[in-house]
């Protein structure tokens, strides 16, 4: 890993190396067009063919119905089925806590304001399902949207080898009661649920990260159809300091690295010694892992930054704005205040950013690439959108109405004027 100090880097410098450096593919976004129009003219035709040419499985229905993937669930593990019954029940009480009912505000007398809450109806999950099978973002992304009311929740993973899903998906979606999964990845997934298709519905929202093609075709699709968020490489920035454990940070570093070999692990330490001791240990742990090759292309277009303290490590920390922050330090308490961009926070040396993946109970589904200065990561208000009511009576229209006909006005519009003054006089208020 690179080995960078904040205090010899320019406000410029450290900007660049906060960037991300994402290579702008012209290849990628050509052909994620192309697949799009393919997907919008030729429909379940277009994805009968694409699941033949992309995921090499010639497909005699483009979805698996509630009785098959019953019977596909019941070969999971005993083990895997705890796990996924565990991390269910944390992730499903967390998020049911985010739904609630917001009092009714009284502005002036008479006049009441309030916002009630909507799930939106049909919104579709993308599940990946390339180099890793991912039943935890089926969980992520379901969850809320039960909890939510969503009426329609359209799922698209891509199928395995053998034109199924695996028995951790189906097992999923059995405890989340979902009927149908679409056996559909890639772009053309992203197309199908924007546009619709024969077979698949459209969505007025789609979730769910993915590989380029995926990001690249839900940009490409937002004025089409509502996403979750921008997305971009997994990332995580650990900050540690004397108190850290190498080891841990080493581990926790790595774990992010192995999703793939444009995801960034960055470390902001106090110390060379500690750096030092990091790498060793990061040496170590990527020998044994099944996917050192991954890991070891991401921990490459990694870095570290030597900072003077844990204050100028968080300064580092809210211009990069990372997805996942690590606080390996036994004095996190007192960086909580400072921290002012991330989308999600691991404190201390017993959180692994891994326990946040899977079981903790917050989503996994964050912003990445710098857009946690601006996004949240999915929760049940995603899943929603709040409508606004407001009620006036007589005492309201009085005490409210001088006010709004003297604003509309002086921007020269009459009719809104007019709605005000017609109900004064029919009051009685106004001759």
């Amino acid at each position: 890993m690179k080995i960078y100090n904040f205090n010899n880097l320019t406000k410029q410098e450290v900007k660049e190396l906060c960037s991300r450096s994402i290579v702008d593919d012209n290849l990628v976004k050509s052909r994620t067009s192309e697949i799009i129009n393919k997907v919008k003219t030729d429909g379940d035709e277009a994805l009968f063919s694409f699941a033949q040419q992309f995921d090499g499985v010639e497909l005699s229905s483009l979805y698996i119905a509630k009785n098959e993937l019953e019977e596909i669930a019941k070969q999971i593990p005993a083990d895997a089925k705890s796990a996924i019954d565990t991390a269910y029940q944390n992730i499903y009480k967390f998020h049911a806590s985010q739904l609630k009912a917001e009092p009714k505000v009284e502005t002036m007398p008479g006049v009441n304001c309030w916002r009630e809450a909507r799930a939106i109806e049909r919104v579709g999950l993308y599940i990946p399902g390339g180099t890793a099978v991912l039943p935890s973002t089926f969980l992520m992304l379901g969850v809320p949207a039960k909890i939510a009311g969503c009426q329609e929740i359209v799922v698209c993973s891509p199928p395995q080898k053998n034109g199924k899903v695996n028995c951790y998906v189906a097992y999923v979606a059995s405890i989340l009661g979902i009927d149908r999964v679409y056996l559909v990845g890639g772009a053309q997934a992203v197309a199908a649920m924007a546009y619709g298709t024969e077979s698949i519905p459209q969505v007025y929202k789609i979730f769910g990260p993915g590989n380029r093609y995926v990001t690249e075709a839900k940009k490409q699709l937002q004025h089409t159809v509502a996403i979750d968020m921008p997305a971009g490489p997994s990332e995580v920035l650990v900050l540690a300091d004397e108190t850290a454990i190498p080891s841990y940070v080493a581990a926790d570093l790595l774990a992010q690295a192995e999703h793939g070999i444009d995801s960034q692990s960055i470390l902001a330490v106090t110390s060379n010694k500690t750096a030092t001791e990091v790498v060793a240990e990061l040496e170590v742990q990527l020998a044994q892992l099944p996917r050192k090759d991954i890991a070891a292309a991401a921990i490459e277009n990694s870095y570290i930054m030597v900072v003077d303290n844990l204050e100028q490590a968080m300064e580092f920390s809210n211009i990069y704005a990372p997805e996942h922050l690590i606080l390996a330090t036994e004095n996190y308490e007192a960086l909580i205040p400072r921290i002012r961009n991330a989308g999600s926070v691991f404190l201390g040396n017993l959180t692994p950013e891994s326990a946040g993946d899977y079981a903790s109970g917050t989503n996994h589904t964050l912003p990445t690439s710098g857009f946690a200065k601006a996004y949240s990561g999915v929760s049940v208000d995603t899943f929603i959108k709040k409508i606004t009511f407001q009620h006036l009576n007589n005492e309201g229209l009085k005490n409210i109405g001088n006010t709004v006909e003297v604003l509309a006005e002086a921007e020269g519009l009459q009719a809104h004027k007019n709605a005000v003054s017609i109900r004064l006089q029919g009051l009685g208020i106004r001759s």
